[in-house]
Formats: C-alpha cells, sequence, structure tokens
C-alpha cells in the first residue's frame, strides 16, 4: 500500500496502479508479493531486495542515499521464543516498511493510526519514522514495572517459605528479561545510527528526538539490567536458604547419632558371645539398661546446652 504526504496529512493512493505513482514524499507497507510488484517502480536499491524477507539478523546499515534497518519485535504474548520482523528503508521523500506476518501488519497499522490520532501539525516521513520507534518501546515500563512486582513477590513468599516451584519462575523471569535485554540492545544501536545522519536524511530537530530516544533506551536498558541483578539476588537468597535447612537436616541426623552411638557401643559389647563376669549379676540387665537412659538423657542435655538444636 502506497501513501502520499500531502499538506501533513497522508492520502492512500486507491488507484494502485504505477503510472499514477510519482516521487512525492510517499509512505509504503509491502508484504512480500506486494514488494515484487512495486520493488522496480520505487528503484529500490537491489541491495535491499536481496537482503528482503531473507535470514535476518537486527542491524543498521547507512548505505549511500539511503539507510536500512532490519528489527525483531516480541511476541507480545511470548517474549522469549516468539518475534516477528520489520524491514524499514528510508531515502529522501521515501519511506518503506516490509513485514513478513499478520503481527508486523496489525503492529504497522497501529503506527499510521496513531501518527493519524496525534494530530501533528508538521507531518513528515523523518517523524514518522521516529514514531515508528517511539511506539516500540511503548508501555515497557510498565512492563519492567509489573517483572519487579512479581520479583518481589517471589521475594515476599521467600521468607514466609510458602512459595513452590522457584527455580522455574525465577529461571523463566530471567528469560524473559533476557530477550528484552536483546531487544533494547538492537534498539540503542539503531536509534544511534540514525541520530548520526550520515546520509543527511534526518532534520537537527528529528536527530535531536533520536538522541533523546537514544538515552530512554539507554534508561531502560538500565532498568532491565538492574532487575537481572536483583532476580539474581533473590535467587541466591532462595539457594542460602535451601542450603540452611539442608543444614538443619544434617545437624538433626547428627544429634540423633550423637546421641544412640554409645547406645550401639553397649549394644555390641553386651551382644558379643562371651561369657561376661556380670552376667551372673542378678541386677546386670536393669543396671544396663539405667546406664543406656543416662548415657541417652546426658547426651541430649549436654548437646542441647551447646544448642546444636
Amino acid at each position: 500500500m502506497i501513501y502520499f504526504l500531502e499538506e501533513d496529512r497522508l492520502e492512500a493512493e486507491k488507484s494502485n496502479q504505477k503510472d499514477s505513482v510519482d516521487f512525492r514524499p510517499c509512505l509504503g507497507i509491502f508484504d512480500q508479493h506486494e514488494t515484487e510488484d512495486w520493488k522496480d517502480y520505487l528503484e529500490i536499491s537491489p541491495i535491499v531486495c536481496e537482503e528482503l524477507f531473507g535470514e535476518k539478523t537486527c542491524k543498521f546499515e547507512s548505505h549511500d542515499g539511503f539507510d536500512y534497518i532490519t528489527i525483531s519485535i516480541p511476541n507480545a504474548v511470548d517474549y522469549t521464543t516468539s518475534k516477528h520482523w520489520i524491514e524499514v528503508y528510508y531515502r529522501n521523500n521515501q519511506l518503506l516498511f516490509f513485514y513478513e506476518d499478520n503481527e508486523g501488519k496489525q503492529f504497522l497499522t497501529k503506527m499510521l493510526e496513531l501518527v493519524t490520532s496525534k494530530g501533528i501539525k508538521v507531518l513528515s516521513l523523518e517523524r514518522i519514522l521516529y514514531e515508528l520507534f517511539d511506539l516500540l518501546t511503548e508501555g515497557d515500563a510498565d512492563y519492567l514495572e509489573a517483572i519487579e512486582e512479581e520479583v518481589f513477590k517471589l521475594e515476599e513468599a521467600l521468607l514466609t517459605s510458602v512459595a513452590s516451584d522457584y527455580i522455574q519462575n525465577i529461571m523463566g523471569i530471567r528469560r524473559k528479561l533476557l530477550a528484552w535485554k536483546r531487544y533494547y540492545e538492537q534498539l540503542l544501536h539503531i536509534a544511534e545510527g540514525m541520530q548520526e545522519n550520515e546520509n543527511g536524511l534526518l532534520s537537527n530537530k528529528m536527530a535531536r528526538a533520536f538522541h533523546r530516544l537514544s538515552g530512554r533506551t539507554m534508561r531502560i536498558m538500565d532498568n532491565i539490567v538492574n532487575l537481572r541483578d536483583y532476580v539474581s539476588q533473590v535467587r541466591e537468597a532462595y539457594q542460602a536458604q535451601v542450603d540452611i535447612k539442608q543444614n538443619e537436616i544434617m545437624k538433626l541426623f547428627t544429634v540423633i547419632t550423637a546421641i544412640f552411638l554409645p547406645l550401639t557401643l553397649i549394644v555390641g559389647w553386651y551382644g558379643m558371645n562371651l561369657q561376661m563376669p556380670e552376667f551372673r549379676f542378678a541386677y546386670a540387665y536393669p543396671v544396663v539398661i539405667l546406664i543406656s537412659v543416662t548415657v541417652a538423657v546426658s547426651s541430649y542435655l549436654y548437646l542441647k546446652k551447646k544448642k546444636w538444636f
């Protein structure tokens, strides 16, 4: 779909005829099929045509006369594995977006609706491009705040010892934060490349806007890193609590062993198949019982006094 920039508003090209499209400032949103139909007429660089809809990595490339950007956007449902791609081709009087799936199309449609609803007084292609990146960070601060609250609740549950599946929850949060860290690293790289403005495609005002975007992206990245550190601290606290519980269990077994070891010695001693002199003593059996009880009670009191348990 082609849109013309007419007097600070976007007008859709309804005829969809290539001979009616001139090179006034225009915005294009294409899938793979539409790209094949329009690429020659719009004179898209062969360098870009070779890379469109192929194997991708997140990148910003500033070529002679145009900028080419590839962005991966995490899926709103599954942040860790699922993502969709958007590619951007920007040169003088031409801003083209390419998408592969329905999620990418919905994102670009939302971006256009946002640009239209804002009532921007001086609408330009560079401003539309900036709005795209502004939308890419929309709501992320609230999302990270929700993750922080989730980690805080895990920490509270750790103190009250009512949490279960601790490791799974912590690892899930760490994977989310890692996915967002990678996402913001690419955004920072692209924003820094845009603000350098090697091709002079941006005005000084928009170059400063991308500079502010870089600063905001960096602050969110710092927040993500701090959250990862917080999660690591909670995980270490959980592991420390597990170690303490294991030590308590081992201490209990040690106490039991310390109490019953002398009794085991007595049992072993009198279990030998020998004729001991005290066997002829009438009260030998009660005396052995009394000695055993005395040893057990004495061991218990001694260990209790030493605060072994």
